[in-house]
């Protein structure tokens, strides 16, 4: 028999044995966690050698993945995601690191496609042909594809709440669809049962090694990704991120992820852990309502109440106690966010830096957020972000009934009907009565983008720009805005003595003026802009969603 790969290892009593056969429990104690130990140093040596010439997925990082025989693997190209920094958030937020993960680009659209690859090609080694699950939407779907394509039947059991269009996608894979009016913590139980009845293998979740694994390859490509971004850090390893990142209902994710952080430790290819971020809905947020009264053990939310059902695990279970763990000894936090906060960030993300996400994903920008106006995250952090999932079916939430506008040509057939052309013109027309006119004087021409994409993304301004006081002056003379936003620090003519001569000038002196500005004003400073302005914002420290307010309120 060949050396077996790894080691299966009981955390609570100690036992440890060379991986055999598949084990749920401890053999000793009957603790349901069992964790699996590799020969990293081996593992190391490997990677050093042949790590750069492997393909960049998921796959890559095999040594330290629980399939013993890669004649099972079944993959469609999962992981590999991109790590690209955000640009409008992050001079929005003032942290010029953060980053997204963007595990959209997963097969079926979300990160749960690398605990569906992993676990599958297990099933497949240990010749499993049927199988059960229960998911709040996004596991079935990926468990759904990759079951097909290795042969294996699955039975999927999926809260009633769960919506419509994803049971139809597990439906459209040929997976059994069991629609389960009660909570997901019950139909897990319903699946459970039914798994009991049949023989059927039900897949664990969090307990199974396979799916925990999984997800340490999202920790391992991080560390590669940002390497590549930023240099090695100041110990020239691999650079793991300060924060990290999640929305979190049933809590695999990020305990998979730190797995893979700490193994990448214990390798010595990074010299320090990230401070894990857990977000929830605040609905349905056992975990965060549990930390915060100090227990040890979660306290379950019997009846969720969230819009996002695919966060709305009501009993966390094991999951908490680990996490709680890594929180008190390392930092970080768990943090809740509203539905309506959640749906704002993805509104945020889309019309700033074009990326488009489900509720759940959009939790944990929620999150960020409110972390970051707390003070929470430093401006100097390194944040790692897992954007996972599509928009669809929530539109409705953010953008009601009239989000489109039509213009219609009109039929040339009757000799009472306008050309074409001036049917069209009238109908572009009716698009612009509403336009009104802006001035951004700001001589950071990124800061400058970043106000103009606001503007244009939340309503139809007609936008002049200027990047010096003397310029921004002359504009206004020339073509007299509706508002001017101004920065204070600026070449040639500061904003102070911008406002002074627009004041002085009683055809200017009316126009409402907000300042936007990077500096720390002092008492002198607001006195000589008391009264002069209309607005005072802070740059770094406000959401699009708060200069908007500001603008529409003084344009009304």
């Amino acid at each position: 028999m060949s050396q077996p790969k790894f080691h299966l290892h009981c955390t609570r009593c100690g036992w440890q044995e060379p991986y055999q056969q598949p084990r749920d429990v401890c053999p000793q104690c009957q603790h349901d966690w069992l964790n699996t130990r590799y020969d990293y140093p081996a593992v190391r040596q490997r990677w050093e050698q042949q790590l750069a010439q492997r393909p960049f997925d998921m796959w890559r990082y095999h040594d330290l993945l629980p399939l013993c025989d890669d004649c099972h693997r079944l993959s469609m190209g999962e992981g590999g995601t991109p790590l690209y920094p955000t640009t409008n958030l992050s001079m929005m937020l003032n942290r010029p690191h953060i980053y997204v993960k963007d595990e959209r680009q997963n097969p079926t659209s979300s990160f749960k496609d690398r605990q569906a690859s992993l676990a599958i090609s297990v099933m497949r080694e240990q010749g499993i042909t049927e199988a059960v699950v229960a998911s709040t939407g996004n596991v079935a779907i990926s468990y759904s594809a990759y079951s097909t394509r290795a042969g294996i039947k699955l039975w999927t059991f999926l809260t009633s709440a769960v919506p419509a269009a994803k049971m139809r996608e597990v439906a459209l894979y040929g997976s059994e669809v069991i629609k389960v009016t009660a909570t997901y913590d019950e139909t897990k139980k319903v699946a459970i049962n039914f798994a009991k009845r049949r023989g059927l293998l039900y897949d664990r979740g969090l307990k199974s090694i396979a799916a925990r694994e999984s997800m340490k390859t999202l920790a391992f490509e991080v560390a590669e990704q940002l390497t590549a971004l930023l240099g090695p850090d100041e110990s020239g390893r691999w650079r793991a991120p300060d924060w990290y990142f999640q929305a979190v209902s049933g809590g695999l994710g990020p305990v998979g992820v730190w797995q893979g952080f700490e193994e990448l430790l214990e390798m010595g290819l990074i010299s320090h852990l990230p401070k894990l971020a857990c977000i929830q809905a605040e609905g349905c947020a056992p975990m965060v309502h549990s930390f915060r009264a100090g227990l040890a053990v979660a306290e379950p939310v019997l009846v969720p109440n969230t819009r996002i059902a695919t966060v709305a695990t009501g009993d966390p279970g094991a999951a908490y106690t680990f996490l709680r763990q890594v929180i008190l000894e390392h930092g970080g936090t768990f943090e809740m966010v509203s539905d309506q906060e959640a749906f704002q960030a993805m509104h945020v993300l889309a019309k700033m830096d074009g990326i488009s996400m489900e509720p759940a994903a959009a939790i944990a920008f929620a999150g960020l957020f409110n972390l970051t106006a707390r003070g929470v995250v430093q401006p100097q952090d390194v944040v790692v972000i897992n954007c996972s999932g599509h928009t669809f079916p929530v539109e409705k939430f953010l953008l009601g009934d009239e989000y489109a506008r039509s213009v219609e040509v009109a039929d040339a057939g009757g000799a009472e009907t306008p050309p074409p052309e001036e049917g069209l013109l009238a109908s572009l027309e009716r698009l612009d009565r509403q336009v009104r006119r802006v001035a951004i004087i700001e001589d950071n021409p990124e800061a400058a983008r970043l106000l103009r994409r606001v503007l244009q993304a939340h309503g139809e301004y007609q936008i002049d720009e200027a990047y010096d006081g003397e310029a921004g002056l002359e504009l206004v003379r020339q073509s007299p805005p509706d508002l001017i936003l101004l920065d204070l620090m600026m070449p040639k003519m500061d904003g102070f003595t911008f406002i002074e001569a627009l004041k002085a000038d009683e055809r200017l002196s009316s126009i409402p003026v907000v300042v936007i500005t990077a500096q720390e004003l002092t008492a002198h400073e607001r006195q000589r802009l008391n009264g002069h302005v209309r607005g005072l914002l802070q740059k770094g420290t406000f959401l699009s969603t708060d200069l908007l307010d500001d603008i529409q309120e003084l344009l009304k």
